[in-house]
C-alpha cells in the first residue's frame, strides 16, 4: 500500500444482540486483541452506509438503531499491525441477526455481557468506546 498522505476516516460499532450482549471479534491486525468490526469510509459513502457495509462484510450481520458515540484519534499507534493515521467514528447499534459469518479480518468472535468485558483482552480504542457507551447509559 502507498504511503498514507492524509488521516483515514473509519467507522466502527458496538453491536448488541437481543439479549443485550456485545459482539467482539479477535483480529490479527490488532495483535490478537478483541475489537469491534469496522473500517474505512469509501468515497461517496455516508458514515452510516460505510458502517452497514463494513459490518456486513466482516460479520454478515445487519444492524439497526445506529447511534453515534464518539470519535477517537489514532496516530501511528503501535497497537495496530502497521503504521497508520486513523480518525475513528464509533457507534452503538443493535442487530436481530443471529448468524455470524466472519471474513479473513477476524479469527474468532464472541457475544459477551458488558459486565464480563474485563475478562477479555480488549483493544484500547474498543475499551474507550465501551466506556463512552457505559457513561451514556448510566
Amino acid at each position: 500500500m502507498a504511503e498514507q498522505r492524509y488521516p483515514e476516516p473509519t467507522v466502527g460499532a458496538l453491536i448488541f444482540n437481543a439479549q443485550g450482549q456485545l459482539f467482539l471479534m479477535r483480529s490479527h491486525k490488532w495483535r490478537g486483541k478483541w475489537v469491534v468490526p469496522g473500517g474505512h469510509i469509501e468515497l461517496g459513502e455516508t458514515m452510516e452506509q460505510a458502517l452497514r457495509r463494513e459490518i456486513r462484510e466482516e460479520t454478515g450481520l445487519e444492524i439497526r438503531d445506529i447511534e453515534f458515540l464518539c470519535f477517537q484519534e489514532f496516530i501511528h499507534d503501535e497497537r495496530f499491525w502497521r503504521r497508520r493515521h486513523f480518525v475513528f467514528f464509533d457507534y452503538a447499534c443493535r442487530t436481530d441477526s443471529t448468524e455470524v459469518v466472519l471474513n479473513d479480518e477476524a479469527q474468532d468472535y464472541v457475544w459477551v455481557d458488558l459486565d464480563r468485558i474485563s475478562e477479555l483482552p480488549v483493544e484500547h480504542y474498543t475499551a474507550v468506546a465501551i466506556d463512552k457507551y457505559r457513561e451514556r447509559k448510566s
